[in-house]
């Protein structure tokens, strides 16, 4: 996962216990790079996770069918809001 290109000039500082530096520590070892670059990339691989739930629609075989239904069916009528949507506004030239 990597970054925007660029030079870094933002900075981010957190409070951790040190059960918890160490592990991140341990992890960051495993992965042979530092704690911070572990920090960062395993933080914006969860950010894209949690931003892709929002802009993803995952359906089933049957939920894609009645997706599908309901977009090709025909609008359905409502008075009142062609009625509020006919009306004249503050905006219209009078």
């Amino acid at each position: 996962m990597k970054t925007e290109p660029g030079v870094k000039t933002e900075r981010l500082d957190i409070r951790i216990t040190p059960a918890a530096r160490r592990l991140l520590q341990q992890a960051a070892r495993e992965r042979h790079t530092t704690i911070s670059q572990f920090v960062l990339e395993s933080a914006l691989r969860s950010a894209n996770a949690v931003l892709a739930e929002r802009s993803r629609l995952a359906l089933n075989a049957e939920q894609w069918t009645a997706f599908m239904a309901a977009l090709d069916a025909p609008p359905k009528s409502h008075p009142r809001m062609e009625r509020l949507l006919n009306e004249p506004t503050i905006l219209d030239p009078q």
